[in-house]
């Protein structure tokens, strides 16, 4: 009887994904969070706290919706209907919580959404998987406008993945008792890029001697003193991405020559409006028509990268060839606070990434 009237509930629940999902999300802008969260005072957290309490279901339903009516069969591949399942079990815990009253109310739904983020800390492979289970499906006949129709949703999909989890990271990152300085929750007031592309450096290179024995030297160029507000680790991980790409680009163009492999070149450079990132090397460069697949998520090779990771393998670590999602993501990371990331190649000597990222952070959040 118990089990029954649960069901029941869960059922009812879910009924209300449409409502929620019409509704239109409140964006944010990072220097709002910054100068929110500088002074971290129960009040300020409880306010917080009561704006997740409605935003999260709003954002939430809009993509758990979404989830259920994919094009080509996409929603009912394996893997996507596990990430909807994700969604619809965090929407359940956010709408059932309480109204938030006070400081303990406040603290047991920071450890709620902390459980929320956690659950999703897979869905970019999970859902990678569910595209190549459609791609089998499709075979080689699938058509441009299937394919963009497909990298559209998953854009939006994506997007909206780093603002959930960037509102869910900065509230939970706001409870801590002794952060480092300069550290409003996850944004770093006087983040140096130059520190960032230095260990971000660091983990890829790291990466390329694990795969290939030896890894291409890395030069960065930059005031080291220059600092601006940002989120660390947003930066690191769209650093450690191209660096990554550019390392092993080197690494297979020079593995079977005698010439010692050119390093790759990292350029800051403090613009009024924006901070560019300029990483530079001499891999080759890729084709002309291949250039658009880089911002591609369909079509990755990484197959058996991700069928380790979906069936809980214990070789799903980062590799170099990774599930081809990093450059895509890495610009969707840059454009959620204003920036962009550009790619130039000349085929048969290099690539040039272009990461630009604005330095006013007023910009809203790009909402869909």
């Amino acid at each position: 009887m118990a089990a029954r009237k649960a069901v029941e509930s869960f059922s009812k629940l879910i009924e209300e994904v449409p409502r929620w999902g019409a509704m239109k999300p409140t964006g944010v802008s990072l220097r709002y969070m910054m100068e929110f969260g500088s002074k971290p005072k129960d009040k300020n957290l409880m306010i917080a706290a009561q704006f997740l309490h409605k935003e999260l279901p709003i954002r939430i339903a809009r993509r758990a919706l979404e989830l259920e009516s994919l094009p080509y069969g996409l929603s009912e591949t394996s893997a996507v209907l596990k990430v909807r399942d994700w969604y619809l079990d965090s929407f359940r815990d956010v709408r059932l919580f309480p109204e938030i009253r006070d400081s303990n109310d406040e603290l047991a739904f920071t450890e709620m959404i902390k459980m929320i983020r956690l659950r999703h800390n897979h869905v970019v492979p999970t859902m990678a998987l569910g595209v190549q289970q459609l791609k089998k499906d499709w075979g080689p006949n699938a058509s441009l406008e299937e394919l963009d129709e497909i990298h559209r949703f998953l854009d939006r999909f994506y997007l909206s993945r780093i603002g959930i989890r960037m509102l869910i990271g900065q509230h939970v990152a706001l409870h801590d008792p002794d952060p480092q300085p300069g550290l409003v929750g996850q944004i770093h007031c006087k983040m140096s890029p130059m520190e960032v592309a230095e260990i971000a450096t660091q983990d890829a290179r790291a990466i390329c001697y694990r795969e290939y024995g030896s890894a291409p030297d890395v030069q960065i160029y930059g005031d080291p003193n220059f600092t601006f507000p940002y989120v660390p680790t947003h930066l690191h991980l769209m650093v450690f991405e191209l660096v990554k790409n550019s390392l092993r680009a080197v690494q297979e163009r020079y593995m079977n020559s005698e010439i010692d492999p050119t390093p790759v070149r990292i350029i800051v450079a403090d613009g009024i409006e924006d901070v560019t990132i300029k990483i530079s090397d001499e891999g080759g460069g890729i084709p002309r028509r291949g250039l658009p697949k880089l911002f591609s998520y369909l079509y990755s090779t990484a197959e058996n990268n991700l069928n380790e990771l979906f069936n809980g393998g214990s070789n799903a670590g980062v590799t170099m060839a990774g599930y081809g999602y990093g450059i895509p993501i890495s610009r969707l990371y840059a454009r959620y606070f204003g920036g962009d990331l550009q790619i130039l190649s000349m085929e048969g000597y290099g690539t040039d990434a272009y990461l630009h990222l604005s330095r006013l952070g007023d910009s809203q959040e790009p909402l869909a």
